[in-house]
């Protein structure tokens, strides 16, 4: 009930507040919310098989942001940052769509 709660309260937040992205950081953005949407299934999965683990969760949360991040910059420090974010986007869709597909397994039975 406490994260549903936290969560209505930082989209109340967001939309009240209207934070700004700075220009430096608008590439990472996108990354950084697959990434976190990552985390987000993979707990969600855990949770309904029974194995969730709070500090897992939030390690593997920061964890799959800072190294997202850490490969677009690396790409774009090479001048290869499109190819590595498309990279990025692609293994972490795998993992999302893997999870998601779990989570159906379990909540339907199938």
């Amino acid at each position: 009930m406490i994260a549903v709660l936290g969560l209505i309260a930082g989209v109340v937040a967001g939309l009240w507040l209207e934070p700004t992205v700075p220009t430096e950081l608008q590439p990472y953005l996108p990354i950084a919310v697959v990434a976190a949407l990552d985390a987000l299934f993979g707990g969600l999965r855990a949770k309904l098989d029974g194995i969730f683990d709070d500090r897992v969760f939030v390690v593997s949360f920061l964890s799959n942001v800072v190294v997202a991040a850490l490969i677009v910059f690396l790409g774009d420090q090479l001048g290869v940052g499109s190819q590595l974010s498309t990279g990025v986007v692609v293994v972490l869709g795998i993992r999302i769509f893997s999870n998601a597909a779990a989570i159906r397994r379990h909540l339907f039975r199938a």
